[in-house]
């Protein structure tokens, strides 16, 4: 039996059942090759000490993924987790715990005297509470402050909290505003995620006229998806993850790491509707992250149907569209250098992670 890893991907697509391997190659393009290189003697220990072996250099096993649909894609060499990377130290090393407990006190810790309220007020949970972003990334963009400040610390009834407090913010926003339909909830986790505030929080933003660029891709390669085979995207793409043995369900949820990472063991939720079984796999994915895989920087991201009446409109069909959540490791926060570079943002994201192990810690947790 071929070892699940995804070096081995290939042999295990092949394996699969006709209308499982049928499924897989209607969704994705797959490709492998090895890698070559000749070091110079002289090269030898330097290139044991970092990656182990010789060999494991001169010829390197690399799988590219590519998503026919949306045309996200990526290239796994695990290799790449062992290289030396400049930059490490400075600021991003100083002691996590520290550099949080130094920022106690900021706006976010005091935020109905230290931050904005939207025309309409604030949208208010048990755990959470929301201001107008100061800085807006669209007309409708407000910020969910948490009352815990540690950004990390957080149970299952917190995530729950986080999540309705920005949809009451959402529906709050579409009342003030009918044209304004579609919603994105987004969580970005410390320095390495972009997070501006150390300070526990999340921002929701709603726009208008159609959805933002990378949601309306997948609604729109689903629809192609459909049109071509009579199945749902979605569903397909489910029933391949299980085949592989990457998929996890828990009740009406399914979640697998991606083939097609845009980062580091990028996770992904599915769910027919936004409620207890979603929120509780959010909750389960971060822990696993957190506890088990040694995330401590991360984006998460909510892909959502717009708010309001259907639109009637063809270009415009969100029927059956179903609630899909992204998670992604933004790397060590002792290490100076960004996670992404030219490949990420013009080409494919280069990965290191093994969408099997992550699969494997999910299951465990």
């Amino acid at each position: 039996m071929v070892q699940p890893a995804i070096v081995n991907l290939p042999a295990l697509v092949e394996a699969l059942p006709a209308e499982d391997r049928l499924r897989f190659k209607r969704i994705f393009h797959l490709a492998a090759a090895d890698g070559l290189c000749v070091p110079p003697q002289d090269m030898n220990p330097w290139i044991e000490s970092y990656f182990g072996s010789v060999e494991a250099v001169r010829t390197q096993h690399i799988v590219r993924v590519t998503n026919r649909l949306t045309f996200e894609g990526a290239l796994f060499n695990t290799l790449r987790a062992s290289r030396p990377i400049d930059g490490s130290g400075g600021t991003a090393a100083q002691d996590v715990e520290a550099t949080i407990r130094a920022t106690e006190g900021d706006a976010f810790c005091h935020p109905l005297t230290g931050t904005p309220a939207d025309v309409f007020g604030r949208a208010r949970g048990r755990h959470a509470l929301t201001a107008a972003n100061i800085a807006k990334a669209d007309a409708w963009h407000s910020v969910i402050v948490y009352d815990e400040h540690h950004p990390l610390r957080f149970d299952a009834g917190r995530v729950a909290d986080y999540v309705e407090t920005a949809q009451e913010w959402a529906r709050l926003a579409h009342q003030a505003d009918p044209q304004a339909r579609y919603p994105l909830f987004m969580w970005n986790c410390l320095w390495r995620g972009g997070a501006s505030i150390l300070h526990g929080h999340a921002q929701m933003v709603l726009t208008r006229g159609m959805h933002f660029g990378r949601v309306e891709a997948w609604r729109q390669a689903a629809a192609r998806h459909h049109a071509a085979y009579g199945t749902d995207y979605f569903a397909d793409v489910a029933a391949v993850m299980r085949a592989l043995g990457l998929a996890v369900d828990r009740g009406t949820v399914v979640l697998y790491p991606t083939l097609t990472p845009c980062k580091e063991k990028e996770v992904q939720i599915v769910a027919p509707r936004l409620d207890d079984d979603l929120t509780a796999a959010i909750y389960h994915v971060l822990r696993t992250l957190i506890d088990r895989l040694d995330t401590r920087s991360f984006n998460l991201a909510l892909y959502q149907p717009p708010l309001g009446p259907r639109s009637d409109q063809a270009e415009d069909d969100w029927e059956g569209f179903p609630f899909i959540v992204r998670l992604v490791d933004r790397g060590s926060l002792h290490v100076g250098t960004s996670d992404i570079g030219a490949m990420e943002l013009f080409a494919q994201s280069v990965i290191t992670a093994d969408p099997f192990r992550v699969a494997d810690a999910l299951r465990q947790a």
